[in-house]
């Protein structure tokens, strides 16, 4: 074999390095190929949840429309829509929408598991609560906080203010619609969003404002912040919902402890008030009607 020349030696290495560079080129440009389908992927991902809007979001026998994904969780998808602030659970969602929310039927099962457990510890705990001392007469005296209410006797976290005319209402930002009051009686719930009797009094508020629709306006407003408001867990409010920061009102009632519900009759006058769920004086729909039956003139 004849030995190869130095011209020839030198353009084998520059083949060699042109080789390389072009391998080095390749792979290169496959990286920024791989990062530019994997950074659509998570685009797409996010695309497919928060601040898409689905025409119609069907749950169970539930069906919103104009649905505003805020935010999915392992168990629920929280949404705005025509009823307002809502959410759902995913297990309840059509197998189409269920696979588009990734849902995992064991992983919610396990979330669902240890909410429950929560809640169970929430209440064994507060059925462990020390009796409220007596006075010398032997009357309960009200816990920390409460007040009596002069012309019911009953307990009150808050001004008593029943007979008086109601306060303003400030709000510094409707989450959904706002609503007409105009002739109609109004039902204000000061609210917070980590309490669980806030949570469970808001099936009651939704049938009121459903059943009494025409006549009454339901306003759950917090001096939590929107985002918080909007992150809160297991909560289908279908009424109307504020925020106001600087809890304005709040501070004219008096709230000492929430839930605390005043209704307004339509001249402006606070016709109830107080914590719903107050054994013997427990807010239901029958003391709505009554008022209405009362007041209405």
């Amino acid at each position: 074999m004849p030995e190869m020349g130095t011209a020839s030696r030198e353009t084998v290495s520059k083949c060699s390095a042109n080789l390389d560079k072009a391998a080095t080129c390749v792979h290169s440009q496959s990286m920024r190929i791989g990062t530019a389908i994997l950074l659509n992927l998570l685009a797409m991902a996010s695309i497919a949840t928060a601040g898409e809007t689905l025409p119609v979001l069907k749950a169970g026998d539930e069906v919103y429309s104009n649905a505003t994904i805020l935010r999915v969780s392992a168990t629920d998808v929280y949404f705005t829509s025509d009823r307002g602030l809502a959410n759902a659970k995913l297990k309840d969602l059509e197998p189409a929408l269920q696979k588009h929310f990734n849902f995992n039927r064991t992983n919610a099962a396990a979330v669902e598991e240890k909410q429950k457990f929560a809640n169970a510890e929430y209440h064994l705990q507060a059925l462990k609560q020390p009796a409220p001392t007596v006075s010398p007469e032997g009357k309960p005296l009200p816990p920390p906080g409460a007040q009596i209410e002069p012309e019911t006797g009953k307990q009150i976290w808050a001004k008593p203010l029943l007979n008086q005319p109601a306060p303003p209402l400030f709000v510094e930002k409707w989450l959904t619609p706002e609503p007409d009051g105009r002739g109609k009686f109004i039902l204000i719930d000061f609210w917070q969003t980590a309490s669980p009797p806030c949570r469970e009094v808001i099936p009651l508020l939704n049938a009121i404002q459903h059943d009494f629709a025409g006549k009454v306006k339901v306003i759950t407003i917090t001096h939590q912040s929107e985002n918080a408001v909007r992150q809160t867990n297991d909560v289908k409010i279908e009424h109307h919902l504020a925020v106001d920061t600087q809890a304005r009102m709040e501070k004219s009632v008096g709230v000492t402890a929430a839930p605390h519900v005043i209704i307004i009759d339509p001249h402006g006058t606070i016709r109830w008030e107080g914590y719903p769920f107050l054994p013997g004086y427990e807010l239901t729909e029958k003391v709505v009607a009554d008022l209405i039956q009362q007041y209405s003139n």
